[in-house]
């Protein structure tokens, strides 16, 4: 009888997945202290591992980081290449690529027409 229920259990499991992904970033003054905090802030709310590279630098970053998405100084027109790696990386690589994309939703957040 327990046969039947260990071979269910890989398929319960979350499948584990590698995303990459490129986006360009249009925030007027790029990732300063807010947009940082909102990306980081998404990235941990993943349990997959995220890194950041910057203007196709081989350099990876701990997306999960303040420190390290602050210090890297990403400017408006920097295009950052997203991977994640583990469970639910694809819809990690999904977020942030929309939160980007949507200029971290501060236009909305201050009034400002979109």
């Amino acid at each position: 009888m327990t046969s039947g229920l260990r071979k269910d259990l890989p398929e319960a499991e979350p499948r584990h997945a590698s995303c990459q992904t490129e986006v360009e970033v249009k925030h007027g003054v790029g990732l300063h202290a807010r947009p940082s905090v909102a990306f980081t802030r998404l990235a941990k709310s993943f349990p997959c591992s995220i890194e950041v590279a910057v203007n196709g630098g081989d350099v990876w970053l701990n997306g999960k980081s303040i420190i390290k998405i602050m210090g890297a100084r990403i400017r408006k027109g920097s295009i950052l290449r997203i991977r994640a790696d583990g469970i639910l990386a694809k819809e990690a690589i999904r977020a942030l690529k929309d939160l980007i994309e949507r200029n971290f939703d501060e236009d909305k957040k201050h009034g400002r027409p979109a």
